[in-house]
């Protein structure tokens, strides 16, 4: 009795110690709000000689119109900097039918189909026009928040009667299109990086597939579990995609962190006799990170042509990701199995966890 109390007592003084070193550091991790911080999306319609364009992009990239400081771009303050607009917009988002830039206007945009972060975006109308109908059409995508590797804008685009989407980051700038050219091949790869990126930049699903791993177990309990997480949130990625199954953001970001909470702390609690039923746990979080991954998907006004390609190689493109972390993360503990201290050691890992994990929960149900 006195020893199970004992492994109690470390037990809490270890999660409380983990708590207090790691508050600071997950205060300044991903919320509901901040995943889209780095975000911009672009509905480009091009017609006959011109290109319109309808961006929602960080308020922060063009704060010298934000007069009020209310972190969105009102009509009066667009019309007031109208000027100084176009001038930016212009040195950044470069769009061109072979040499002839087109020249740009900057318009008020009432309402966009997507506002990834309240009070930290805002929507314009660009129009680029020419003299002559459009041939080829060349956009040079620059406006990236600075020294953010994950920043990018998810574009979708409709041209010569059919709907395209891009995803334009610091290493894919630039997207050429003709009239009739399908660029399947430029969308499939397109969203295979979005899903590697998503999950390697994702602190929390990165840091519940650890908590998976930290339970040990073989391999054939380990391909049950990553099994078992691939199938459920492939499930509602795709349902989540259709605009089947949707639930609140904030509700999703909670339950993601919670998940984390409950499986590392399961680790510390049952041991090796959560082993059995972990495969049926991870396929129930599973669903919840699956919302998690749609949220990028449901931010595109993609067409039913082009939505098979997109969410297949957003998923691909997640599992690759999953795949990386898991092999770096079993290399890394196979490397520490034969030291006396590696149980220790996935304990700590574990109640670290549980303790951020509990952190983000309350930033995400309550402080955001």
């Amino acid at each position: 009795m006195r020893r199970g109390g004992g492994m109690v007592l470390r037990t809490v003084k270890c999660v409380t110690a983990c708590g207090a070193l790691l508050l600071a550091w997950s205060l300044g991790t991903p919320t509901v709000e901040a995943h889209w911080a780095d975000q911009a999306v672009a509905e480009i319609k091009v017609e006959a000689a011109q290109a319109r364009i309808t961006l929602t992009f960080p308020t922060s990239l063009a704060i010298f119109a934000d007069d009020d400081h209310d972190g969105q771009l009102s009509a009066q303050e667009v019309r007031r900097h109208r000027a100084e607009l176009e001038t930016f917009l212009g040195q950044h988002i470069r769009v061109a039918d072979g040499d002839a830039r087109g020249a740009l206007a900057v318009e008020p945009a009432s309402t966009g189909d997507v506002t990834p972060g309240p009070g930290t975006h805002s929507t314009l109308l660009l129009v680029y026009r020419w003299s002559k109908p459009i041939k080829t059409l060349a956009i040079q995508y620059e406006l990236f928040v600075p020294g953010v590797s994950t920043a990018s804008c998810l574009a979708t685009i409709v041209y010569g009667g059919q709907v395209r989407t891009f995803v334009f980051t610091p290493e894919r700038r630039t997207l050429t299109l003709a009239s009739g050219t399908a660029s399947l091949w430029h969308q499939g790869i397109s969203f295979t990086a979005l899903g590697i990126r998503h999950i390697l930049t994702g602190h929390d699903h990165m840091l519940f597939l650890v908590s998976l791993l930290m339970l040990g177990g073989g391999l054939r309990s380990l391909l049950k579990t990553v099994t078992a997480f691939t199938v459920a949130h492939s499930v509602t990625l795709s349902l989540a995609a259709l605009g089947i199954a949707t639930l609140p953001p904030r509700l999703v970001e909670s339950g993601i962190a919670l998940s984390i909470a409950y499986v590392a702390a399961e680790n510390l609690w049952r041991g090796a006799h959560a082993i059995r039923t972990r495969w049926f746990v991870t396929f129930s979080f599973g669903l919840i990170h699956g919302l998690g991954f749609a949220t990028i998907l449901r931010q595109l006004a993609i067409s039913r042509a082009n939505l098979a390609l997109s969410l297949v190689s957003f998923n691909f493109g997640v599992e690759l990701g999953q795949i990386a972390v898991v092999t770096a993360a079993l290399l890394s503990l196979g490397a520490l199995a034969t030291l006396p201290w590696e149980s220790t050691m996935r304990r700590w890992v574990s109640a670290a966890a549980a303790a951020i994990g509990i952190v983000w929960f309350i930033q995400r149900a309550f402080l955001v």
